[in-house]
């Protein structure tokens, strides 16, 4: 069944899996760093893999569109994580089916779907979240450019304790800082 979804993604746009598969790299990486057990680690590659199947859901020139949401695009670009759990929750563990949901909660609650915070956001999606936004800012997007690798850590630094969760901002500059990171973003984009 995975590899049917993730026939679907590359099918429907191909650079939303390659950021998939980024994504499942620096994750990976991350729970790694953080000691999360292999069944996490496990799960975590498979939901970062498939994190944003929701957008097939979606129209595509919003997820195309070269300039900012307007508020009714975002609005529709926000029920990505429910559309993916929809999608998988009959046939991935609980977990990555958890992760998806709550991958844009916020660790000060401010995220969404349902604006869960802290330690009510599962680990996984907490790790995802941080690796989601890394390739988000490091890779070139229709809405911007690629942004330096020292000024994404920064803007995740700079967004502890409120978008990421410390622990996992303090785990990928640990990765930075002791050189695993540009390895683990070499191998990410060979994918």
């Amino acid at each position: 069944m995975l590899e049917g979804m993730l026939e679907r993604m590359w099918d429907r746009d191909e650079e939303l899996a390659r950021h998939g598969f980024r994504v499942a790299t620096f994750a990976t990486a991350l729970a790694q760093h953080l000691d999360a057990g292999t069944e996490m680690i496990d799960r975590l590659r498979i939901a970062a893999m498939i994190h944003d199947i929701g957008k097939l859901r979606l129209d595509p020139r919003i997820i195309a569109k070269p300039g900012p949401l307007d508020e009714a695009e975002w609005s529709e670009m926000r029920m990505h994580p429910e559309h993916g759990f929809e999608m998988v929750q009959n046939y991935v563990h609980p977990d990555i089916g958890g992760i998806l949901l709550a991958h844009h909660e916020r660790f000060d609650g401010a995220g969404y779907p349902f604006r869960r915070a802290g330690t009510e956001i599962p680990r996984g999606a907490r790790i995802l979240l941080v690796a989601d936004a890394f390739d988000a800012m490091t890779s070139e997007r229709p809405y911007q450019a690629a942004m330096p690798v020292p000024f994404a850590l920064d803007e995740l630094s700079d967004n502890s304790g409120s978008q990421f969760d410390p622990n996992v901002v303090d785990a990928m500059l640990d990765l930075a800082s002791g050189g695993q990171l540009r390895l683990v973003r070499a191998s990410s984009l060979t994918t």
